[in-house]
């Protein structure tokens, strides 16, 4: 394997950012909002593409309400959850992983994630709603 140039010879993308990436998504499907938020940075973007709360919110405050509501909608109940296979890229600056996500409950929803953290730090995340998305075991 070569180490590009501009890379630093860093690793691209680790089991840290991959470990966070499923605690999150497992935090979504529990409704567990403190999980849910521990590590958006201050000034994280959600980007949260169709259904009724589509939007682009902005800071950790615009961003736990939005999440209230989502929880809210499942009457504070987890939700069975099945997820596709976590893809990691990165570089020394971030790393962005994707995952699919079929969420039960009172309202399902299938969902494409894209999770990109900087230092640690969940910095943008983009829920995509695609009704026909196909969960690869």
């Amino acid at each position: 394997m070569a180490v590009l140039p501009w890379c630093g010879g860093h690793a691209v993308a680790g089991p840290l950012d991959e470990a966070k990436a499923k605690v999150h998504l497992d935090a979504v499907a529990a409704g567990d909002l403190d999980a849910l938020m521990r590590d958006y940075a201050d000034d994280a973007y959600l980007e949260w593409v169709g259904g009724p709360l589509d939007g682009r919110y902005h800071g950790k405050a615009a961003i736990r309400a939005v999440w209230q509501k989502f929880i809210a909608a499942n009457a504070g109940k987890s939700r069975p959850a099945s997820f596709g296979k976590l893809t990691a890229l990165g570089n020394p600056r971030g790393t962005s992983l994707q995952a699919k996500a079929d969420y039960g409950g009172a309202v399902p929803v299938k969902v494409w994630h894209v999770l990109t953290y900087r230092d640690g730090d969940l910095t943008t995340e983009v829920w995509q709603i695609a009704p026909t998305l196909q969960i690869d075991p």
